[in-house]
């Protein structure tokens, strides 16, 4: 039973740490509790992935609308998802540090496909677009894509994940309001990402994959900040003012006809 424990317990920690804190009983030794730290928000963070984008989804399926939902943003989220997840997995990264990526990308994936079938009305797009994306993860991760262009691509993140995020706000401030967005998958994408810059320096030391989850973390938070700022507003399209202008006008002239 000692030796399951133990072996348990060096799933999060090193030998040292667990030889630190169970044989020498000594608390405070600062790498080894950083260390077990990342490895809990890891851990803790994929638990997480594994649900962070369903309430978008469950919206989306209950509304049957993707109002709202730009597609050039949650294309570019998708790919920037499955170049940072097959960069860590070929660069035999800890699953601890990026298997988070794993479960946003099939649950990007399926947002996607849903704006296809529900925004597009295309129910042939959706299917060719997810049979297309599996072949895509497929040619990524099964070793016949060299490392260097991963480490590229995993380079293109950082404006990709600009791009892609601003696209969603400017949606949002054309449409003064938020949509369909989710504001629980946001807040945990936000909480997410911020652990995750924690996590990657401990964990891997990669300086890109720190200022991916920067540039990540940014861009989600000016999402969460429109959030809170139309949260009470009605959502739709804006009207533009000169339309508002004419609408007044004309509600002015029907008035004075009867009288």
């Amino acid at each position: 039973m000692a030796d399951l424990a133990k072996q348990g317990m060096l799933l999060l920690m090193s030998e040292k740490c667990y030889e630190n804190y169970f044989e020498d009983f000594n608390f405070f030794d600062v790498p080894c509790f950083k260390a077990l730290l990342s490895k809990g928000l890891g851990l803790g963070i994929i638990a997480g992935s594994m649900l962070v984008k369903v309430p978008q989804i469950m919206k989306i399926l209950n509304n049957k609308s993707t109002e709202g939902l730009s597609l050039v943003s949650v294309f570019l989220d998708l790919m920037a998802i499955t170049f940072h997840m097959s960069y860590s997995f070929v660069s035999g990264f800890p699953f601890s540090a990026w298997g988070d990526g794993t479960f946003l990308a099939f649950q990007t994936a399926t947002i996607a496909a849903l704006i296809f079938f529900y925004g597009h009305r295309s129910p042939v797009r959706s299917f060719l677009f997810t049979a297309l994306y599996g072949v895509l993860v497929y040619i990524l991760m099964g070793g016949m894509t060299p490392l260097e262009f991963l480490w590229s691509a995993q380079g293109f993140n950082v404006p990709i994940l600009l791009v892609g995020k601003l696209s969603q706000a400017v949606t949002n401030y054309r449409n003064g309001g938020t949509g369909q967005l989710s504001a629980a998958t946001c807040f945990m994408l936000f909480f997410g990402s911020l652990a995750r810059i924690f996590t990657s320096i401990q964990e891997t030391g990669d300086n890109m994959m720190i200022l991916t989850y920067s540039v990540s973390t940014f861009a989600n938070a000016v999402i969460i900040a429109q959030l809170l700022y139309y949260w009470n507003l009605p959502t739709g399209p804006k009207i533009p003012a000169h339309d508002v202008k004419d609408s007044k006008a004309q509600k002015s002239k029907k008035a004075k006809k009867a009288d």
